[in-house]
């Protein structure tokens, strides 16, 4: 009985491994995102790189996803989980033209 729940716990444990998250990259570069739209899944992370010799500050106030990330400079990075499935409206707090969508899913 022992061995049974252990081989079982041993099948969850590895079937839970193989489902990982993935990192999705989006540069800011000339005062604009890479991508407008970007599709994720629950769970995912995106990082944004600055490559433009100034600073942005990445946020969003919507519903699915609120958050800061600050102001990061050239060369730098800034990560965010998306953790609830949902539309994400993202923007950058010093260039108010610059904006993107994220499409969560489960």
């Amino acid at each position: 009985m022992k061995a049974a729940r252990y081989a079982i716990a041993l099948a969850v444990s590895l079937l839970g491994a193989q489902v990982q998250a993935a990192e999705h990259v989006v540069v800011q570069k000339g005062r604009a995102f890479s991508v407008k739209q970007l599709n994720v899944k629950q769970g995912d992370s995106i990082k944004f790189v600055n490559e433009d010799p100034f600073a942005h500050n990445v946020f969003s106030l919507s519903e699915t996803k609120s958050f800061d990330l600050g102001a990061h400079g050239q060369g730098t990075s800034k990560s965010v989980v998306m953790d609830k499935a949902g539309t994400v409206e993202v923007e950058c707090a010093v260039h108010p033209d610059m904006k993107m969508v994220v499409d969560v899913k489960k």
